[in-house]
């Protein structure tokens, strides 16, 4: 797919086929474009969990309760240590969120480039998920998304409108 498809044929999806899981090879790629992500001075202070076991969602379930959360057969979390950011020395900004959300879009484009669909979830209850997943002090989950394909006879609706291209470039 050129990428110009990828980017203009993204969008949240809210309807998932629990019965089918994306096949291994397809999530390997997709957490390969997290992977390479860049990150402030190539700190990568992340760590990329793939939640598919039913078990494991269900506790996860918990910090966004919505149903078509739960129908999607895998959940992807970005953690990332605020230990392990650049912090810059002129204002003493950490770039962990920054690093973070380059490795989720880098993967969720992947997504979107396989066919499996994606939805970017910042919404969720962190206190949830500090408990499940055990994370130290310094660790945060900066960003969820649930993977999975669309139930069939799912289409894709691209309603969003965007604001013109003169609107919001300036050349200086």
């Amino acid at each position: 797919m050129e990428f110009k498809d990828v980017i203009k044929g993204r969008e949240s999806i809210r309807n998932y086929d629990p019965g089918r899981p994306v096949d291994e090879a397809v999530l390997r790629r997709i957490l390969e474009a997290g992977r390479i992500a860049p990150s402030a001075a190539n700190r990568q202070p992340w760590t990329f969990l793939l939640i598919s076991s039913t078990e494991l969602k269900t506790k996860i379930n918990a910090c966004y309760p919505k149903d078509w959360f739960r129908d999607a057969p895998h959940i992807l979390m970005v953690k990332g240590n605020r230990d392990q950011a650049w912090t810059s020395k002129f204002d003493g900004r950490n770039a962990l969120e920054t690093d973070l959300t380059i490795a989720m879009d880098h993967m969720i484009l992947a997504a979107e480039n396989e066919g499996v669909g994606t939805c970017w979830i910042a919404a969720y209850d962190p206190a949830v998920l500090r408990e499940v997943l055990q994370l130290q002090d310094n660790e945060q989950v900066f960003a969820i998304t649930p993977l999975g394909y669309p139930r069939a006879g799912f289409e894709k609706k691209r309603l969003k409108q965007r604001k013109s291209f003169d609107e919001i470039v300036r050349f200086l």
